[in-house]
């Protein structure tokens, strides 16, 4: 399996069968989409930095609310959530995928924006890849997601949605996050590529760049 940052939440997994991308942004929030290839596009919640399905070549099967899906072989599960701690009063409801793919469990958290409870950690299960919103505007402070790291203990955890050069909005840097887990000079790498006996035994912090 082999895993690229395209910036903002957006991640291209590909696995030995299907492609799936995660929230494709619009153009306007300064990352380069790129048309990517994908069998298979998820929508966390229906903000434009998340929901363009027209920039993903091939016409992707589009999973955009919560249920369970099955397609060619790859599960997908989609968990109600909120975009705010009070319910989705300020910014809606939003939804959490778990994945399972080529023998890894994915769980990619959309803009989530509180913290979780033991019902949905429980409802998650056994989580390999946690891709988790870190950025703190519109989203969990990072403390919070520190903790959901801590409560899920997954293998690998990639953050994504926070500022870098080409974001033209207003996050925190993803080294904030890092001093909360207390990680310094960590390395970015171009790209991850994991097999389900690959897996680390404890949980690390991969930092990609955005192609």
């Amino acid at each position: 399996m082999d895993i690229s940052w395209l910036g903002h939440s957006c991640f291209v997994v590909k696995g030995k069968e299907r492609t799936i991308i995660t929230d494709p942004y619009h153009p306007d929030l300064g990352y380069h989409l790129g048309n990517p290839e994908a069998d298979i596009a998820i929508v966390s919640h229906f903000h434009p930095g998340h929901s363009y399905i027209e920039g993903v070549a091939n016409e992707p099967k589009q999973i955009r609310s919560p249920g369970e899906y099955e397609i060619g072989g790859t599960f997908i599960t989609g968990i109600g959530s909120f975009h705010d701690n009070r319910k989705g009063e300020l910014r809606g409801r939003n939804t959490i995928y778990v994945i399972e793919m080529d023998g890894i469990t994915l769980c990619h958290l959309g803009d989530l924006g509180h913290p979780l409870s033991l019902q949905l950690v429980e409802e998650l299960g056994d989580i390999d890849i946690l891709f988790l919103p870190v950025g703190e505007v519109s989203t969990i402070p990072v403390d919070t997601a520190a903790e959901i790291v801590r409560q899920l203990d997954p293998p690998i955890a990639i953050p994504m949605h926070y500022k870098t050069e080409a974001f033209k909005g207003d996050l925190s840097l993803v080294d904030k996050f890092l001093d909360e887990m207390r990680i310094r000079e960590l390395e970015a790498k171009p790209k991850l590529s994991v097999t389900s006996s690959t897996l680390p035994g404890s949980t690390q912090i991969v930092v990609l760049n955005y192609l």
